[in-house]
């Protein structure tokens, strides 16, 4: 199983490096063309891209070093490498996106803004179809793999192509003798990369510090407790290596058995959360009763 999921990490990085090619030819034209344009929205758009190439290369540089077997000071291995990567991503795309939102208040008070190239809003189009294509690939490669980060990377794929054609409409709208409502879209593709920087954060930070879904916890818990030989649950933990799952369990077993019985129903548990629920790895101590 540990030899999959090495597997998995790598072909994972498929997606990630899609991704940066991706952001990094999107990010090129929508500058180029956004200072040419004059477009604010279509410059805080193409902003926000360079952002998602640092997050896309956080995550790609985490499922490489994820990969790297466990050893004298990383006894658990390096899982965790990539939820670093992921919060290092978050700090650096609030700073773009609090840049976006200053630029673009400020633009306001400058006054006299005229109305952008047309031409910028049919670049917000092409990258929003640009961007839905590579959603598609990551989110399906996603499924496959059990990537959290490359499921995330698909999200931020996904909300991408929203934000461009977002951009899109402002600029349209800026042709009808309104070309504050460039820079009202500027302000909204700001305050979405910091919506994004945060619920990256927050995942991350509660990852890191072992936060674990209790609808989960729940769940592993009633499946556990209607297996044959446990008679209670004492007690059940989940923490998070990665995108692998440790589980943690006291079962309550007959103080009658021997050790061995015991032991055979402790591997038991132990299987059928492994193969039936994709537990990366699970600890099941005994307890009699």
């Amino acid at each position: 199983m540990e030899e999959q999921k090495y597997n998995d990490l790598k072909l994972g990085e498929r997606g990630a490096i899609i991704s940066i090619i991706a952001y990094i030819c999107l990010s090129i034209i929508k500058l180029v063309i956004g200072y040419i344009s004059d477009s604010a929205a279509l410059k805080a758009d193409g902003l926000n891209n360079t952002t998602d190439i640092i997050a896309s290369v956080a995550v790609l540089i985490g499922l490489k070093l994820s990969q790297k077997p466990p050893d004298e000071d990383h006894r658990y291995g390096h899982w965790k490498s990539e939820t670093i990567a992921s919060m290092v991503a978050s700090f650096i795309m609030a700073a773009v996106g609090l840049q976006v939102l200053i630029d673009a208040i400020t633009s306001i008070f400058q006054g006299g803004k005229e109305s952008p190239d047309v031409i910028a809003a049919y670049v917000g189009i092409f990258s929003a179809l640009a961007m839905y294509f590579v959603y598609r690939y990551n989110k399906k490669l996603a499924i496959k793999i059990n990537s959290k980060s490359l499921m995330a990377a698909a999200k931020d794929n996904i909300s991408d192509a929203w934000v461009s054609i977002g951009a899109a409409v402002g600029i349209f709208g800026s042709q009808l003798n309104m070309p504050w409502l460039d820079t009202v879209t500027a302000i909204i593709v700001g305050l979405l990369i910091c919506k994004t920087a945060w619920d990256i954060f927050k995942q991350a930070s509660h990852d890191l510090s072992d936060g674990f879904d209790e609808n989960k916890i729940q769940l592993y818990q009633n499946v556990i407790i209607n297996i044959d030989g446990v008679k209670g649950i004492k007690q059940i933990k989940g923490r998070n290596y990665g995108n692998n799952e440790v589980i943690d369990v006291v079962i309550l077993v007959n103080s009658t058995l021997d050790i061995k019985e015991a032991h055979d129903i402790a591997t038991h548990v132990e299987k059928v959360m492994i193969k039936d629920y994709g537990v990366y790895d699970v600890h099941v101590h005994i307890e009699p009763n």
